[in-house]
């Protein structure tokens, strides 16, 4: 059996306790143990594939085509492994697999109720992927915060765990806050009491409290924590904020979480942690050598963690490319024809985001042409990609109505059309074409440069595609397929050869991005983008000179 770490949370959301989660992770795995992380959500929806992305941010996809929270890119990201269906679970979840069962006879006759049955399924779940055998510590992150009516059931679990396994075998690390009143100048740890009083009344007491804060914790403070949360000194952890994300788990090592899970764990046979190539990355990050100006269009802009793993994407590609780049966020629905030129002024590379529906499609279209006529790198990524697509059928094949069906389906030339398999679904979640596929890559292509490859193999989440009966069409007048599904013939990669870096792509690259693999597209486009910016800053030099 596998040891056990429950993270939770108290005050407020949005703590961090993902970031927190990842970097512990990170840490044992860099003592070599092996680890991975699991995240369970309070809420009802089944998964939060039909959850708006300003509900929840972006729906993570993993390899075997499981919706889930965004937590799970950032335990890929950190930990550079694949996470499964099993590494997220909801309450919607538990609550259908209990229900089959009642509806099945399973229990007997018997009153279904929270305790035992919703929490024996719970525990099931919290304790499947430790029983494998083939990880030694399992991290737990409970989404919400302790005092959530969702959360009760979840908190419940963690106590009977705690009662039921040996004392070695669990460690919970509750994360919260200590606020500084700037009137006062002063940080403050009442909320935190109450969130460990709070936890403490349910039976499950903390046995490491993360204390997240904008000014540093003095030894007093840290044991006046102590004192009232009735845990040790060392295990009152300060989580000052930092600058990036990459940097958590440098500063969990300096104060030695790691350690004292392992101490609580009794594991003694550990090594010094190797985080060289964290520490390369990292440095990198923080003195790039030069920086550039990608244009991220799309209609979730308001919301960061909408295009999450999108943003990290492009983190990990400056890293390689040893730029800075600047996200400048356009949202697609305010462009027009008569200020796209201004809005898109100063960029040296356009990314058009994914999504769906009807609403600032118009603005993409018009960002595309602008990139394509203009030779400004350009990459797309599922709608994007669809959108390059429609912009070429209009301003080159002279198909002035050709559009999505998503959008019209009355459309004279639906040049991206629903898939043959979605016409005849009904139910929404969990239903696209979900998870890796193959691609076929055409050899001499830009694709097959950027891969050094020519079979890759790439997350989806889309129900519509390119419609092949334009293909010969628009192969025709410049624009090529070169990456294929080679069991249905769908086209995933398309290409303007004659453009110096024009790419669309209907899956998702920005998934399978990390620290240590950063996506081979992202890398491709920064670098593009950093020539663009460099010829630009030569010739602006020449003229000037001339002049």
């Amino acid at each position: 059996m596998a040891k056990f770490v429950f993270v939770t949370g108290g005050v407020t959301s949005s703590l961090g306790k993902g970031i927190i989660a990842a970097s512990l992770a990170k840490l044992l795995q860099a003592r070599g143990l092996k680890a991975t992380i699991q995240k369970f959500d309070p809420y009802i929806n089944v998964d939060p594939g039909t959850l708006n992305p300003y509900e929840h941010g972006e729906c993570y996809v993993t390899e075997d085509g499981a919706e889930t929270d965004l937590d799970l890119g950032h335990y890929e990201r950190f930990l550079n492994i694949h996470t499964t269906q099993a590494n997220n679970v909801t309450t919607g979840r538990i609550y259908q697999t209990v229900i089959n069962k009642e509806r099945e006879g399973a229990y007997l006759g018997k009153t279904v109720q929270v305790v035992p049955h919703i929490t024996d399924e719970i525990k099931r779940r919290m304790l499947l992927l430790g029983r494998s055998g083939e990880y030694d510590v399992i991290i737990t992150e409970i989404g919400g915060t302790i005092g959530d009516i969702e959360s009760l059931p979840f908190v419940e679990a963690i106590r009977q765990i705690q009662w039921e396994l040996p004392e070695e075998d669990v460690c919970v690390v509750h994360l919260t806050l200590i606020p500084y009143l700037r009137a006062a100048k002063e940080l403050k740890t009442k909320p935190t009491q109450h969130s460990v009083k709070m936890m403490s009344e349910t039976g499950v007491h903390p046995d490491i409290i993360v204390c997240r804060t904008e000014e540093p914790l003095t030894n007093d403070l840290k044991r006046k924590i102590a004192l009232f949360c009735n845990v040790k000194q060392n295990a009152v952890i300060e989580a000052m904020d930092a600058a990036s994300i990459y940097e958590v788990p440098l500063e969990m090592l300096r104060e030695k979480l790691d350690i004292t899970c392992l101490k609580k764990f009794k594991i003694e046979n550990y090594k010094e942690p190797e985080l060289e190539k964290w520490k390369t990355f990292l440095d990198k990050i923080k003195y790039p050598k030069s920086k550039i100006t990608i244009g991220l269009i799309g209609k979730y802009i308001e919301l960061q963690d909408a295009y999450k793993s999108i943003l990290e994407s492009f983190i990990h590609a400056g890293a390689m490319n040893e730029v800075k780049v600047q996200i400048q966020n356009i949202h697609s629905e305010f462009i027009t024809k008569d200020n796209v030129a201004e809005k898109l002024q100063g960029l040296d590379g356009m990314l058009v985001a994914p999504g769906f529906g009807e609403r600032g499609i118009d603005g993409k279209i018009l960002a595309i042409q602008h990139a394509r006529e203009n030779n400004i790198p350009f990459f797309g990524i599922c709608l994007g990609m669809q959108m390059a697509v429609i912009e070429f059928a209009r301003n080159v094949l002279g198909l002035k109505d050709a559009h999505s069906t998503e959008m019209r389906n009355d459309t004279a030339d639906p040049v991206i059309n629903m898939m043959e398999e979605q016409k005849k679904i009904k139910l929404m979640g969990g239903t696209m074409r979900l998870g890796a596929y193959p691609c076929e890559i055409k050899v001499g292509s830009l694709a097959q440069k950027i891969y050094g490859n020519t079979l890759i193999s790439e997350r989806h989440r889309h129900r519509y595609e390119f419609n092949n009966e334009y293909l010969a069409q628009f192969e025709a007048n410049g624009l090529e397929a070169t990456g294929i599904n080679p069991q249905t013939g769908l086209v995933e990669i398309i290409e303007v050869p004659a453009h110096p870096f024009f790419i669309g792509v209907q899956y998702h690259p920005e998934l399978k991005s990390t620290v240590e693999s950063p996506a081979p597209l992202f890398v491709s486009f920064v670098a593009a983008a950093k020539a663009f910016n460099e010829n630009r800053t030569a010739n602006k030099v020449t003229a000037a000179s001339m002049s």
